[in-house]
């Protein structure tokens, strides 16, 4: 009976009651028909307070449900970037396989929650394992078409142009999944667009040299090239993309702030449209998010710094470290304390059913 209130207790929110049940030595231990424990259930939901009580209170992160998916698994399902590090920094084993053998970091993947995978990267976890189909996963975000997973899982690849070639046991790379699925937002950028994580090569070197010193940071050459008048400080390479999208991809905060100054647009997309503010994302340079995305549309005092422990800079921005629950970001304060939660009884059986359905 202990364990069942604490299962709803997690359900509920109600912190003060887990606490008192967690006092006067409830179970936690215990499964549903499912194989869920209180934690699983907290990780569903996204309650960080909830789960932080358990894991004080010595919860098993490593139990595993009826599909072999741990907490883990379950929070970066469900794009709970905060319930995710909460328990990384308890230092539970992020590399642990379901029975198709998934690691979370393919379950981010598939169901396109971009704010869990850089987390999973950032505490180093690979993004070149395979299912038990050979699937990497950057072959799910494909198969989904979860375009900005599909390309920060390739600029975290060891080789992009590998990467998009890499075949499953099906037989099938990411284009054929892409096709098969018809994922067009997916085919658009394999076919036609530039891939930003690649270092320049000797070619592009040639052609465009203040490409090269963006993306290197070597803001010394930058300014010779453009004020000597070698290049222009709005050049677009093959692929579209400009000097700022270059710098912007490897956080080079000189470089875009000389740009800025100097008159370049930070407007202009290229074939993948993007801005150089959305590579600053993609790669999870915040302080180049910052930068060109304006400090006044936040209202953040120039004489702030970054903050990378700051939740409010991450929920504004969209990237690391967010929420990947986009619904949750339009709740009131309080609802957000309240383990940023909807609807207390509705909101549950849609993060368990939503479970079901596409696990």
């Amino acid at each position: 009976m202990k364990c069942l209130t604490v299962r709803m207790d997690v359900v509920k929110t109600d912190d003060e009651c887990l606490h008192w049940l967690l006092w006067h030595g409830a179970d936690i231990s215990q499964v549903t028909a499912r194989g869920w424990t209180a934690a699983h259930i907290s990780a569903i939901r996204g309650q960080d307070a909830c789960m932080q009580a358990l894991i004080i209170n010595g919860a098993n992160l490593a139990a595993q449900d009826d599909r072999g998916c741990t907490p883990l698994h379950l929070a970066a399902t469900h794009g709970h970037s905060f319930t995710l590090q909460i328990m990384l920094r308890s230092g539970v084993d992020p590399s642990v396989t379901d029975k198709r053998e998934w690691k979370p970091v393919h379950y981010a993947a598939f169901h396109g929650r971009l704010g869990c995978l850089q987390l999973l990267v950032k505490w180093g976890c690979s993004v070149e394992d395979v299912d038990y189909n050979g699937n990497l996963p950057v072959h799910l975000a494909a198969m989904e078409g979860h375009l900005h997973c599909f390309k920060f899982l390739l600029s975290r690849m060891s080789s992009a142009s590998q990467g998009l070639k890499a075949f499953n046991d099906n037989g099938e790379n990411v284009l054929d999944l892409a096709q098969r699925f018809f994922k067009q937002n997916i085919l658009q950028f394999i076919r036609g667009s530039e891939y930003e994580g690649n270092d320049p090569t000797d070619q592009e070197t040639l052609a465009f040299p203040g490409h090269v010193a963006a993306f290197k940071g070597d803001l010394e050459m930058l300014k010779k090239l453009i004020e000597d008048g070698v290049i222009n400080i709005n050049e677009r390479d093959n692929n579209g993309s400009t000097l700022m999208h270059k710098a912007a991809g490897q956080g080079h905060i000189e470089c875009l702030q000389w740009l800025i100054k100097m008159g370049a647009d930070n407007n202009i997309t290229n074939k993948a449209r993007e801005k150089p503010s959305d590579v600053a994302k993609r790669f999870a340079h915040l302080a180049a998010v910052k930068l060109l995305e304006g400090l006044q549309k936040y209202d953040i005092d120039d004489a702030n710094e970054i903050n990378e422990n700051d939740i409010r800079f991450f929920i504004r921005h969209g990237v690391e470290g967010s929420t990947d629950a986009k619904d949750d970001l339009g709740l009131s304060e309080s609802d957000k304390t309240d383990a940023r939660g909807l609807s207390k009884s509705c909101r549950a059986s849609w993060s368990m059913n939503d479970y079901a359905e596409r696990s």
